[in-house]
């Protein structure tokens, strides 16, 4: 598909109205209006609707969003690598994280790899099916995912055994919070535990709801090395006789990743796992 198409579309998403995105693209309107007319019909779907107070994005549009913003990351790396002398030219390296995993981990991950001058980096935040998504489609090198998913154009190592622990705040334990840690955690947490979760004040991000209890009060399971900190200053403790649950660290690369590539980026993750024991938030 032409770039050019892509480019025109993220202008009027990002423009609201044809005109201003004809305008940007110096281009006239009815160019602009065509180049939709022909990303339509390729993808066989309405990708705008358009009224008096511009464009917006069909729910499709929405839906292609995500692959035209990556098709042009995609040509831009292409043109910067076509444009590098060969003996200053690095690796491209794309990489992912589920949300949950970005603070510290993505963080050092990065650093440490980067130190090492040999890989252009991209970095990608995502859900566990958009990760296992794009690295069954060449568009992820690596993720670091806490859930194992086989497949036979993927590797999977287990990188680091994390716990989810009960705690509570020390100076209001109430109210009960659900942190969403995936679907193994739900099934267990209902065979488990006391309250129910769909009566509990319910989180999609661990870090926010830790922050939101520190502060207003209340318990919920987290992971050990986030919550130690506060355990050991006294802002936190366990809650007593309730269970723990494992919650292992995954690195899933592609097979068809060159070995010493792949040696690399382990190693250097599983370095960044040893030295951090604390994960503050």
């Amino acid at each position: 598909m032409d770039v050019e198409l892509a480019r025109t579309f993220l202008e009027i998403m990002q423009s609201g109205t044809f005109a201003k995105a004809s305008e940007r693209l110096h281009v006239t309107q009815t160019t602009v209006t065509a180049r939709i007319h022909s990303l339509e019909q390729q993808l066989n779907c309405r990708l705008f609707i358009r009224n008096r107070r511009g464009a917006r994005l069909t729910k499709e549009g929405e839906r292609f969003a995500h692959y035209a913003q990556q098709m042009i990351s995609v040509w831009q790396a292409a043109q910067d690598a076509c444009q590098t002398p060969l003996e200053n030219a690095k690796e491209t390296l794309w990489l992912g994280c589920e949300n949950s995993l970005w603070n510290p981990i993505m963080v050092d991950w990065l650093a440490a790899l980067e130190s090492c001058e040999r890989f252009q980096l991209s970095a990608q935040v995502a859900t566990t099916e958009t990760l296992y998504d794009d690295l069954r489609r060449k568009r992820l090198d690596a993720a670091v995912v806490h859930s194992a998913r086989y497949y036979p154009e993927l590797q999977i190592e287990q990188v680091a055994e994390e716990k989810l622990v009960h705690v509570a705040a020390t100076h209001c334990t109430s109210p009960n919070l659900y942190i969403d840690w995936g679907e193994e955690f739900a099934q267990q947490f209902d065979r488990c535990l006391p309250f129910s979760r769909q009566t509990a004040d319910y989180y999609s991000l661990g870090p926010l709801a830790l922050k939101v209890m520190l502060r207003q009060g209340g318990n919920g399971y987290f992971r050990t090395r986030v919550v130690q900190h506060h355990l050991e200053r006294g802002a936190l403790s366990l809650v007593e006789q309730s269970p723990e649950f494992h919650y292992p660290i995954y690195l899933v690369s592609r097979t068809d990743t060159p070995q010493s590539q792949r040696s690399l980026v382990t190693e250097q993750l599983q370095q960044v796992l040893q030295e951090s024991t604390h994960w503050l938030v």
